[in-house]
């Protein structure tokens, strides 16, 4: 992965993440990208789940998505993940920020083919719920045939985090308003089991893994 001048942090460059293995740890915390692309000469983002092996990105849907159809094509694309780490409160209703880590992904779209099918959904669930591929039965060869699944080789690569505390004017230290962080945390809530399940079957490894 390279950074060139359209990837490299020009604000705030203390913030800027460029070390790989700092990269791949903010994508794979995360489960949902948003893919910009231009369609019909204007632009358009899709957020959709994904998955990664080694410096390639795997996004999958229905065979008609206008969003795979597009990228098929080899056109550049750019693809944001993002998740909010804290709530960064302030004195003065200007300073008021939010901690977070952020990932740009530029780069473009191959067809993946039918024999690599398999192991790209595979990346896509087992980067969504670890562990739940062997749970599950695997694709049949229909609804392989159904899916249409596009590769996105990075290209240029570029992270960027927030994790300061708050930044207020000296002006503004005296003023009686509250400042601090509210930090969020990712987390689940309990189970709900379908309506239709067997009373037999207890919580597979791969969910008791989410808490």
């Amino acid at each position: 992965m390279t950074a060139s001048n359209k990837s490299i942090i020009k604000r705030k460059p203390k913030r800027a993440i460029y070390n790989r293995d700092e990269i791949y740890k903010i994508i794979d915390s995360n489960s949902l990208c948003h893919v910009g692309f231009i369609h019909n000469d204007l632009p358009v983002v899709i957020p959709t789940s994904y998955g990664r092996i080694g410096s390639v990105l795997y996004i999958h849907g229905a065979l008609l998505s206008r969003l795979l159809s597009e990228l098929e094509k080899g056109i550049p694309v750019s693809v944001s993940i993002a998740q909010e780490k804290g709530l960064v409160i302030a004195r003065s209703s200007t300073h008021h920020s939010m901690n977070y880590e952020s990932v740009i992904i530029f780069g473009k779209g191959t067809l993946v083919s039918d024999k690599n099918k398999k192991q790209a959904l595979k990346s896509i669930l087992e980067n969504v719920i670890k562990g739940r591929w062997d749970e599950v039965r695997e694709p049949t060869e229909n609804e392989l045939k159904a899916t249409k699944i596009i590769a996105i080789k990075m290209e240029e690569v570029t992270g960027k985090r927030r994790d300061e505390g708050v930044v207020d004017k000296k002006s503004d230290m005296d003023a009686n308003a509250w400042a601090g962080i509210i930090p969020i945390n990712k987390e689940y809530s309990k189970p709900i089991p379908d309506s239709q399940l067997k009373d037999s079957l207890s919580l597979p490894n791969s969910i008791k893994n989410l808490y």
